[in-house]
């Protein structure tokens, strides 16, 4: 069974309004060895360690540009 992609999963959200109050709890469910080096830099640019590593980061259309590029390593949630 597949799973949506994190990026699909914030646009059926009715997220696409930026606001400061709003936050994104990000985590990384898969590993970045042998991902392509542009990938790895978006996924430490959000501040993602290791796997299972959340953060939460400002809703912002540079996060969301981030997490565009490598949803499919990520598991994202609004808080």
């Amino acid at each position: 069974m597949s799973r949506p992609s994190a990026a699909s999963r914030l646009k059926k959200s009715g997220a696409n309004t930026v606001s400061s109050s709003k936050k994104l709890k990000v985590t990384l469910v898969k590993s970045i060895a042998g991902r392509l080096e542009a990938h790895r830099a978006c996924v430490r640019g959000l501040g993602l360690r290791r796997q299972r590593h959340s953060v939460e980061l400002p809703d912002g259309p540079e996060v969301r540009g981030m997490i565009a590029k490598v949803a499919y390593l990520l598991d994202v949630k609004e808080v």
